[in-house]
């Protein structure tokens, strides 16, 4: 099983173009990184900071493109707001849909995380996981190593967060998670999830944007990161943000292997990729 996390920056090319992009190409961006990643035998791929009906993004609903492009039946949706981050934006309300897939979408604005699969999904699970009452200034970087402009700093809110999990018919059960950058809260947000996974059946493999470095999310726990590598800015990686983890207990003595990605032109994360033998 070829399994990757990437945060998709919501298919953002670097440098930001100063006009949102025209919808032919944000599509062509998305199916061109779709074909690179179905070259390589992708199973399952876990997505962050995915949009879908945003004006920024031409519109387009990214997961669906992308499972389109690697040949995928099986994908969901999970928005965790409605509206744009940084800009407008409100919970769900009670009725809205929680969890999109191929046969119920949702409309307006959203943005929030997506799961898709070549391998049969037996049930599909949404976590909500909060939000921490504090913002923090974080520095958003202008473009790439050779056309980078100034570092800004902006006061950045954070938004609900929530996870998605996919129980699949090899017994394994993934969840794709984007979780706070304020700290400790992220930590919280983090054995929330694994508590969460221990209701559930299958081999639980948790992966995503986890907003901790120094391999916090396993540092003294049952759980093993499957990869080690910087994923953060994609141009010049120091830090490890992006995780694909498992709990030892189930998983056993499996052989890991590192998939190696290769540039897919959008993002300021680095994708990760392993294949479980």
């Amino acid at each position: 099983m070829k399994v990757i996390s990437w945060n998709l920056l919501h298919g953002q090319p670097l440098p930001p173009p100063s006009e949102p992009l025209p919808a032919r190409e944000a599509a062509r961006l998305l199916k061109v990184a779709g074909g690179q990643l179905s070259a390589l035998g992708v199973d399952l791929l876990g997505l962050q900071e995915v949009d879908a009906d945003q004006p920024r993004s031409a519109s387009l609903s990214q997961v669906e493109i992308l499972a389109d492009a690697i040949g995928a039946r099986y994908w969901a949706f999970a928005p965790a707001i409605m509206g744009t981050p940084g800009e407008s934006w409100r919970r769900l309300h009670s009725q809205e849909q929680v969890i999109e897939t191929q046969s119920v979408k949702g409309s307006q604005a959203r943005y929030g995380i997506g799961l898709i699969s070549t391998i049969p999904v037996k049930k599909w699970h949404r976590l909500e996981l909060g939000r921490s009452r504090v913002g923090l200034p974080l520095a958003i970087p202008a473009g790439s190593d050779s056309k980078r402009g100034p570092i800004r700093f902006i006061y950045v809110r954070d938004e609900p967060r929530v996870a998605l999990a996919a129980e699949l018919e090899n017994g394994f059960t993934v969840a794709v998670t984007h979780l706070s950058f304020v700290p400790f809260v992220n930590y919280h947000q983090l054995m929330k999830v694994r508590r969460w996974l221990k209701a559930l059946p299958g081999n639980p493999i948790v992966m995503g944007d986890l907003n901790l470095g120094w391999a916090l999310p396993v540092r003294g726990t049952h759980w093993r990161s499957l990869r080690t590598m910087n994923t953060y800015p994609s141009w010049a990686s120091k830090i490890q943000f992006d995780y694909i983890t498992a709990h030892l207990p189930h998983f056993g003595e499996r052989t890991i292997c590192e998939i190696v990605i290769p540039d897919l032109g959008i993002s300021d994360h680095l994708p990760i990729g392993v294949e479980i033998l």
